[in-house]
């Protein structure tokens, strides 16, 4: 800022005194605002590349501006959220880190060896531990404040992200680990051994290697890094715990133990640790060559060691090689396609010139670093993300050509995605006068030369960011060569050229008609200037492709049209078919209405029939019977001869 202010007071030209005003001014300003840790980036944007920029950008919320006096502000802490994915969180845990380590080699370390808790190193040893405890507190504050994504948007609500941590086993961990246990130093007196609770945050370490390990630009060497971390720890562990054991037993009681303390050097702090850390190293490698134990206890723990350090350093060592495999495993399967190459020109009898010029050639792409397949390497990736690190690499080049200058960004991201680099080696044609033009060219880097058919004239050099071939697979009516190259192209030295196929070109095109016209009116300038555009054959082309696409137009209205009248024509069947169903169930209706309506005027006349008075039914001597009916009165009932002549 202060660079800028300057720049700006010297360019004005006014006099020394207001420049002195004003760069006092500055300075007062400057000073108001250097405590701020503002977080938004200095660089300064590329308008080419700004142009084409089409992922998605960070909130505003991830870039609020923070004063170092905002820090001594109640407001600041009550607000205050941590986005895990920000590089502030990233430190945090770094710094969290190194008080977990520290403690967790230290505190046994203190704890077993008494001649380094003296009162001149206990000066240093109990700023170390409080400090590292404030860390601890501290980092339970933060915890509490490390927001979370939910539906895909980190919530920053303070409640929630306290209440979230609070409910967590995390808590109860971080709680445990930060007990005063120093206050027994008043039964036990002072003893290191009581801060072992702080091992119990070993979860915020494992953390943020994972995180570092996303982060770093060499993971594989950071992994390896960490691995040897684990082993020194370990041994670091189990060398404390051998002297621990051989102060029990005591000093020299026996060879398995650590020597007398009383003897030489053999009770100075790096002596006896230097020692166990020896024995411990021999024992979990299980090289041996350590002293025959004599104690059952020391049988016991001898073997627990070299059980233990089979397991554990055999997975380690076996990660460290699969590890450094890793490292190489580019340069290997580099190495197979070479082999491959070299097996293939063996079994078919290729001369030696053209195979030093094929190991010449892998030489150079793994040299320069051109032997990565973007396509491979960015597969996972979204189209519209490795549209734009495309662009990034390629950055310098697309920015020389001059057809990407004004084109759309979806153009560009379609051509960008479709491009394929491809190495040519000193003397070789990219393409010969006359040969069928497939693919464009835009050279990355190198020098190119247009030679005649004999390849000793040259007609003209071309460098970074020139483009050549596109008139042969743009088509271009009126062309007298054709779709054939017009001349040669021959490679001076190694030359990264990006190939563009006729057919990704023009697919690109379909949806951009004022490119492709850009396109085409470049390569007929090509063609005019070597007098090889016939002028009256493109105007004829140009109508009958004008004539061509009205009658397209015209077939593409009358379609309409047809579609417009069959949808019609289908609703009206489909209405009348509709009519006619309810006319039917209308119909239907009403006769079974007919039919109840009769039915039920049966009915009447059936009961006026049916006789009112007394039947007479003769009985079984030849006599008549009487039954009452249920009105009191009585009904005579026929017989069954009587029966027989009414059904007749």
């Amino acid at each position: 800022m202060i660079e800028r202010l300057r720049r700006k007071s010297s360019s004005a030209g006014k006099g020394e005194s207001e420049a002195r005003k004003k760069w006092g001014k500055a300075i007062t300003t400057v000073r108001r605002g250097s405590s701020a840790l503002r977080r938004e980036s200095t660089a300064v944007a590329d308008p080419f590349l700004e142009r084409f920029t089409v992922t998605g950008r960070a909130s505003l919320d991830d870039f609020t501006e923070y004063y170092f006096t905002d820090l001594f502000t109640t407001a600041f802490w009550r607000d205050l959220v941590i986005n895990p994915a920000n590089p502030s969180y990233y430190w945090l845990s770094l710094l969290v880190t190194s008080a977990i380590l520290y403690n967790f080699i230290f505190v046994i370390l203190r704890g077993v060896f008494f001649e380094i808790n003296g009162t001149d190193m206990m000066a240093v040893w109990m700023p170390i531990d409080y400090f590292s405890d404030f860390l601890y507190m501290l980092d339970m504050f933060f915890m509490s404040r490390i927001g979370f994504l939910e539906q895909g948007i980190l919530v920053r609500d303070v409640k929630s992200l306290s209440k979230k941590y609070l409910r967590s086993s995390l808590f109860v961990l971080d709680l445990l680990a930060i007990l005063p246990l120093e206050f027994f130093y008043i039964i036990t007196g002072y003893n290191a051994l009581l801060r072992l609770n702080r091992i119990l945050k070993l979860w915020r370490m494992r953390d943020f290697f994972r995180l570092a390990e996303t982060h770093t630009n060499s993971p594989n060497m950071f992994r390896v890094a960490n691995l040897i971390l684990m082993i020194i720890v370990i041994i670091h562990w189990n060398a404390c715990c051998y002297f621990a054991i051989s102060r029990y037993f005591g000093f020299g009681t026996d060879e398995w133990v650590f020597p007398d303390t009383s003897v030489g050097d053999q009770g100075t702090f790096l002596k006896q640790y230097v020692y166990s850390f020896y024995w411990s190293v021999l024992t979990l490698t299980t090289i041996g060559d350590t002293p025959v134990p004599e104690r059952t206890a020391s049988y016991m723990y001898c073997i627990a060691c070299s059980l233990a350090g089979v397991l554990i350093f055999a997975t380690i060592f076996g990660n460290v090689g699969a590890m450094i495999n890793e490292m190489n495993a580019q340069r290997t399967n580099f190495q197979h396609k070479v082999d491959a190459v070299k097996r293939y020109m063996e079994i078919r009898k290729v001369g030696g010139e053209l195979q030093e010029r094929v190991v010449k050639w892998f030489d150079y792409t793994w040299n320069n670093k051109q032997s990565v397949d973007d396509r491979q390497a960015l597969e996972f990736l979204p189209e519209k993300l490795r549209a734009e690190i495309s662009i990034h690499v390629h950055l310098e080049t697309l920015r020389r050509v001059a057809i990407f200058k004004d084109c759309e960004p979806g153009l560009l991201v379609e051509l960008v995605l479709k491009l394929r680099l491809q190495v040519f080696s000193p003397g070789d044609y990219i393409c010969r006068k006359g040969d069928i033009g497939k693919e464009m060219y835009i050279v990355k880097r190198g020098k190119l030369q247009v030679v005649s058919v004999d390849g000793k004239t040259v007609f003209v050099t071309l460098s970074d960011g020139a483009v050549f071939g596109e008139v042969s697979i743009l088509n271009l009516a009126g062309n007298k060569t054709g779709n054939r190259r017009t001349a040669g192209v021959r490679s001076m030295g190694y030359s990264d050229l990006f190939c563009l196929s006729k057919n990704d070109l023009w697919e690109a095109l379909q949806e951009y008609p004022e490119a492709k016209q850009l396109l085409s009116e470049l390569g007929k300038q090509i063609l005019r200037k070597d007098n090889l555009l016939d002028e009256e054959a493109a105007r004829r082309e140009e109508r009958r492709r004008q004539n061509l696409d009205k009658k397209i137009e015209l077939i593409a209205d009358s379609l309409d049209d047809l579609k417009m009248e069959i949808g019609n024509l289908i609703e009206r069947i489909n209405k009348k078919t509709r009519d006619k169903a309810k006319t039917e169930e209308t119909v239907v209706k009403a006769f079974k209405s007919t039919e109840n309506e009769q039915n039920r005027s049966d009915l009447p006349q059936k009961e006026q029939t049916s006789p009112e008075k007394k039947e007479t039914k003769p009985s079984s001597a030849g006599k008549k019977e009487t039954k009452p009916s249920s009105a009191g009165k009585k009904e005579t009932k026929p017989s069954s001869a009587e029966e027989k002549e009414t059904e007749q």
